[in-house]
């Protein structure tokens, strides 16, 4: 029995994807499939089916395609370190969606862009940010700014009882669509004048322009950072000048705690720290706030989650919005109401598998990335550390932020390797790209997953995509 039965609607709605996707009724068939138990097959290392068909996808209509991978660009001459990570692209002005940017998570991080619009599979990807330009390592973080430049971070920073790290820096890229190979303006963005510094992962803006961020480890914390100028065109300015606080659920004592939540100021108005903050030195030199320290501290208590990783911002139809963070360790989910401050488990080992009617148990384990698609579905990427990972959509029917079940929609079986930076296309609802990131064999790749829609309904939603001019947009074949 197919897991959703696709009505078309044509893609009404769609026209008004923003920064933050919309929950529209029908408008992708990525949810149109047979849910079923994961694979366990893995390719050996360096198999040809790396680079043509790693994943095992949930229904025969779907598609994977190669877009690029680390050993072509290698061999094209580009400087490129490899681990390929999380995926966003330019979700604004001029040519929007046309690309797509990634950084590499290793000690000589850099940047990439891949040009969708490029037929040319030896130009369409280019690196912008040099390997290992300013010292930047484990670039994981991948945001679009709401003016119109690129977000990445640090997940590297040092621990409460040791000397701070030079690390745990936000960068922007400030040319991102027009940057050359390596000619990126690559700017270090204080988070406010304090400079908070964390182990970064997951980056997200909300429709009031706050700005939230993690520290990547066990027992730490969620942040938001609101800007005293939160309309800035420039990210000078955005980040000039603005509060921190740290997420507190209940009295701050429950670790991955549940129910309504308050944010705790690290800074004042303006982004001063606070007296008894946890001020350093990092290794450059610099005077930063501890965003690890600082939030075990009596007057700042936070409160404490297990590894969380990625944020992704969805928007419902009435305009509110929630934020889900995926904690890694636990394997759990959350969402945040951000209109009524209340912050719920969306899925956990517990939540049901839509291929059993049971609790998913340990087939589900350590979510690190999160999707949403142009139906609202949350999609939970695995980073399971054996080179076989799922991705699992979970479906919230009444939209209450927590998850009725979870199904397996695709599962990478490449040794070594994990799937990272899941983005659904906001202007192709049935377009997806995913990197396949440090495998064994050292050949990180980039693939285009397709959903294929059943052919006597495809006429029809070809039809509501062309009436709002969709489909003058051309993609990647």
């Amino acid at each position: 029995m197919q897991f959703r039965k696709l009505a078309i609607a044509a893609a009404i709605g769609l026209m008004g994807a923003t920064a933050q996707q919309a929950f529209a009724a029908d408008n992708t068939y990525f949810d149109n499939f047979t849910p079923g138990a994961a694979t366990t097959t893995v390719l050996p290392v360096g198999s040809p089916a790396e680079l043509t068909g790693p994943f095992v996808l949930s229904s025969p209509n779907f598609s994977q395609t190669l877009i690029a991978n680390r050993a072509n660009q290698l061999a094209l001459g580009q400087s490129n370190s490899g681990n390929w990570d999380m995926i966003d692209t330019n979700r604004t002005g001029p040519d929007a969606g046309r690309y797509l940017f990634m950084p590499f998570e290793t000690g000589t991080g850099g940047v990439q862009r891949v040009d969708l619009w490029d037929t040319n599979f030896n130009t369409r990807t280019v690196t912008i940010v040099e390997s290992g330009t300013q010292g930047f390592v484990a670039g994981d973080a991948s945001r679009w700014t709401p003016w119109g430049t690129y977000l990445t971070a640090e997940e590297s920073w040092s621990e409460p009882n040791q000397v701070a790290s030079s690390k745990g820096r936000l960068f922007e890229v400030i040319n991102p669509t027009t940057a050359g190979t390596n000619g990126a303006i690559f700017e270090h963005r204080k988070i406010g004048p304090a400079d908070i510094r964390v182990s970064h992962e997951g980056l997200a803006f909300d429709s009031n322009n706050n700005f939230y961020f993690i520290d990547e480890r066990n027992d730490s914390h969620i942040f938001k950072f609101t800007s005293a100028n939160p309309n800035a065109t420039n990210g000078a300015d955005f980040f000039g000048a603005g509060q921190t606080s740290v997420l507190r659920v209940g009295d701050g004592m429950t670790q991955e705690a549940t129910g309504a939540y308050t944010w705790v100021a690290l800074t004042n108005a303006t982004g001063a720290a606070l007296a008894n903050t946890i001020v350093k030195t990092d290794g450059s030199g610099l005077p930063i706030l501890d965003g690890r320290a600082t939030p075990n501290v009596v007057d700042f208590v936070g409160t404490n989650f297990d590894r969380p990783e990625d944020l992704e911002i969805q928007t419902l139809a009435d305009g509110s919005q929630r934020l889900y963070v995926a904690t890694t360790t636990n394997s759990k989910v959350f969402s945040l109401d951000l209109a009524n401050d209340s912050i719920s488990l969306f899925a956990s080992r517990d939540t049901f598998d839509a291929a059993t009617g049971a609790a998913v148990g340990s087939a589900f384990t350590s979510p690190d990335n999160l999707a949403i698609d142009a139906n609202g579905n949350i999609y939970i990427i695995e980073d399971q550390g054996s080179g076989r990972a799922n991705i699992w959509m979970g479906t919230d029917a009444d939209r209450d932020g927590i998850a009725e079940n979870l199904a397996v929609w695709a599962t990478l079986g490449t040794t070594g390797a994990e799937p990272t930076g899941l983005y659904f296309d906001l202007f192709d609802p049935n377009v997806a790209y995913v990197n396949v990131q440090h495998p064994s064999s050292g050949n990180d790749a980039l693939f285009r997953i397709a959903a294929v829609p059943e052919p006597e309904t495809y006429v029809m939603f070809l039809a509501g995509l062309g009436l709002m001019g969709l489909m003058a947009r051309r993609r990647v074949g």
